[in-house]
């Protein structure tokens, strides 16, 4: 007699449900994990750019940097602060404040929310004055239940 060896449907059943149960429980805690990774890269590039604008503030408030009329010191744009700026008495040395423009992680894209200081602290329009703060123009809302662009 030939036995023939294998697995019954019931055995196959049972390894799929497991394998389905376990897929499940791992689908939101890859999700979240990924939320939260760019989470990190966002406030990693709002830290960034905001430490740019503050080392350009500084330079121009120690005379370093020429201030253009209704900048109150702050860069125009944030292309300023990755073109550089040719810093005052130094022959032939320019300050570059960022490589690139950073992207937003939220929303894919080097586009930024831009504030000037003679904006209201929470305006979306910007006065076009100078770049004193920057926020995400991302819509979504974080893992602790705060708005992106409230960062």
């Amino acid at each position: 007699m030939i036995r023939i060896r294998g697995y019954s449907l019931v055995e196959l059943v049972v390894v799929v449900a497991l394998l389905l149960i376990l897929t499940a429980m791992a689908v939101p805690v890859a999700r979240f994990h990924w939320q939260r990774q760019k989470e990190l890269e966002l406030k990693e590039a709002l830290r960034t750019m905001r430490t740019a604008i503050d080392d350009y503030k500084r330079l121009s408030d120690q005379g370093l940097i020429p201030i253009v009329n209704d900048t109150d010191g702050y860069p125009k744009d944030l292309d300023t602060l990755v073109e550089g700026v040719d810093l005052v008495g130094q022959v032939k040395k320019k300050r570059r404040f960022l490589r690139r423009v950073p992207i937003d992680p939220m929303t894919g894209k080097a586009e930024w929310g831009l504030r000037s200081m003679q904006d209201d602290p929470d305006s979306t329009s910007w006065g076009r004055q100078n770049v004193y703060d920057v926020y995400s123009l991302s819509d979504g809302t974080a893992l602790d239940k705060t708005k992106y662009k409230d960062w």
